[in-house]
């Protein structure tokens, strides 16, 4: 039992690339599963999966995506902001914008998890899960 599944959840995908694998898998969760179709949507993962035949939460396996041509990861940092010992919050005003909007913000709001940017545009503010550049 890990006291962050979150950060265990960016450590693995952050691990996976470092190591070069194609494919890494994850235990499940809610949360979990909304931050990876967020990473699908902004184009940072090729394809995810989820399973519920293993274990009582099931799994999540993400295709990572590299560079055709010089076999780059597309995700260069995957950086956890808000942490269980220290909590961020910001308004739709004060999300930040990561590398002058080539990253994301995700952020978990009254909404739902989102991008900042469409935080941003629904005007509502929340918790800074992480940043993804």
């Amino acid at each position: 039992m890990t006291t962050d599944p979150i950060a265990d959840f960016l450590t693995r995908i952050r691990n996976a690339v470092k190591a070069g694998h194609r494919v890494v898998e994850i235990p499940a969760s809610n949360l979990k599963k909304e931050i990876t179709k967020i990473l699908f949507e902004q184009g940072f993962v090729l394809s995810y999966k989820f399973e519920d035949d293993k274990g009582p939460q099931g799994t999540i396996k993400i295709a990572l995506k590299y560079d055709k041509l010089t076999k780059d990861p597309v995700i260069k940092k995957i950086q956890r902001i808000s942490k269980p010992g220290l909590r961020k919050y910001a308004s739709s005003t004060e999300l930040p914008r990561i590398l002058n909007g080539l990253g994301i913000a995700i952020v978990s709001t009254s909404h739902g998890v989102m991008t900042g940017k469409q935080a941003r545009e629904q005007k509502v503010g929340g918790e800074v899960l992480c940043y993804v550049y």
